[in-house]
């Protein structure tokens, strides 16, 4: 975790050094100054996580004016910047000045340290909750653009998907997307929440195979200063940014099977107490999750609570595979071919009808990811305007499942070369997403094949 950073002003050395020393043993780092044009120059040079600064200079000693002054010009150069001021001469009316202006807390001098730190820490965990709600909200701003797209869905598997999708998609019903690798759960969810009450909160997106288990609770929860080695601050977990939007579990299968009750409860009554706190905490969060296993037989073979899982699919939507999707093949092709002619100013290129001719031929074990990929490639690589099937560079074989589990074991031993890609697609297809299985087929760890999934795109 990165050492939090503090911009301290003070005119009074013993104050700078006092301070300093003390943020120091406390594991933050402290940039001291000694006036307020000192301190706007840091402020313009580097970036720093809270300011702690005097109200009194040189100037005034007594009316906070400096002080008041220093403040709102650095509200001006940081809008967001958490700060804190202090002052010997403290009065209501100057705290409640400083408060108006910006200020996030009122410090009185001499200072208690356990009082100080406290507010600090505060200030800090504030930010980042703060900075992690802003990266959210740019995030949403783009899904709902996306989402107000035409949305490519003519075949009659899935106008019938988007027919239930309307249906569902206004209530706060749990929904569980199912569906093979790539065939888009990520963008069902984000259709599901842009079409909600709660379309104009948060959408957080959690890949739950990405979370070691133990910091599973953490993540999840949040946590306060002090529960563990290097929890230098409070820490918001993904419930309570998403309370009263949406919450997207992918990969919920790989929820290890200890963590699975804490869920269930969070689910259950709407509360959570952060990792290291006994205080219960309420939210209000609609719950999207997603996956390619097949959680009945997870279920049975004791991998997977039958009672989460109730309170999973409330309503269920499976997605078709590409290859079921005949209709929509051509028609996403094109619109992967202008979103990536644009993106590359290509605006000349496009698909001849040799490449549409391969593309309706080949069977897309990878599915909708595959095939933005490959027209991506296409577009990117492609010398002239026109994007014939030898440019689709589309392997014959690639299209077909394997003969079977041992053809895969015997493919060169799995050796991870050129074709690590398409070995690791077709373990996947063969194992219908099992991570587990997929990856005793391939001869790899589980995290070694989550990294070879992240390294080629891999839902």
């Amino acid at each position: 975790m990165t050492r939090p950073r503090i911009l301290i002003a003070d005119d009074q050395r013993d104050v700078r050094e006092a301070l300093r020393l003390l943020f120091k043993a406390e594991g933050i780092d402290a940039a001291c100054v000694d006036g307020p044009p000192a301190a706007l120059e840091a402020i313009r040079k580097q970036r720093f996580d809270a300011a702690l600064i005097d109200l009194n200079y040189t100037r005034d000693t007594t009316s906070g004016g400096e002080g008041l002054e220093l403040l709102r010009e650095l509200k001006k150069l940081d809008a967001d910047l958490p700060v804190v001021v202090m002052t010997a001469w403290g009065t209501i009316n100057v705290a409640v000045e400083a408060m108006r202006f910006g200020a996030g807390d009122f410090i009185e001098k001499p200072w208690d340290n356990q009082r100080l730190m406290s507010v600090l820490r505060n200030q800090l965990a504030l930010a980042v909750s703060r900075g992690e709600t802003a990266k959210l909200k740019r995030e949403n701003e783009i899904l709902r653009a996306d989402s107000s797209e035409d949305f490519i869905a003519e075949s009659a598997a899935m106008r019938n998907v988007l027919s239930q999708l309307d249906r569902v998609a206004p209530t706060d019903a749990n929904v569980l997307i199912l569906g093979e690798n790539g065939t888009g759960k990520g963008v069902i969810a984000q259709r599901l929440h842009a079409g909600s009450k709660r379309a104009q909160q948060m959408l957080v997106k959690v890949n739950m195979g990405g979370i070691p288990d133990s910091v599973f609770e953490a993540e999840m929860f949040g946590h306060v200063r002090g529960a563990f080695t290097d929890a230098k601050t409070d820490r918001v977990g993904r419930f309570e940014l998403a309370d009263g939007g949406t919450l997207f579990l992918d990969e919920i299968a790989n929820i290890p099977l200890a963590q699975q009750p804490k869920l269930l409860r969070v689910l259950e009554d709407g509360e959570l107490e952060r990792v290291g706190s006994s205080r219960t905490l309420k939210v209000d969060v609609r719950l999207i999750s997603a996956t390619n296993a097949d959680l009945a037989t997870d279920v049975a073979r004791g991998a997977f609570r039958k009672d989460l899982l109730f309170r999973l699919n409330t309503v269920e939507l499976r997605l078709p595979p590409l290859r079921e999707r005949e209709a929509d093949i051509a028609l996403l092709a094109a619109a992967f071919c202008r979103q990536y002619a644009k993106r590359y100013q290509r605006d000349d290129v496009r698909l001849a009808p040799s490449a549409l001719r391969a593309l309706a031929a080949y069977a897309w074990p990878g599915n909708v990811r595959e095939l933005s990929h490959v027209i991506e490639r296409a577009v990117l690589m492609q010398d002239g305007a026109v994007i014939d099937d030898a440019a689709l560079n589309l392997q014959p074989a690639a299209g077909h499942a394997l003969a079977g589990a041992d053809s895969i074991a015997s493919s060169a031993s799995l050796r991870v070369d050129g074709a690590e890609e398409q070995l690791v697609r077709e373990a996947l297809q063969r194992t219908a997403g099992n991570i587990q299985r997929a990856a005793t087929l391939l001869g790899l760890s589980r995290p070694a094949l989550y990294r070879r999934m992240e390294k080629y795109g891999i839902e």
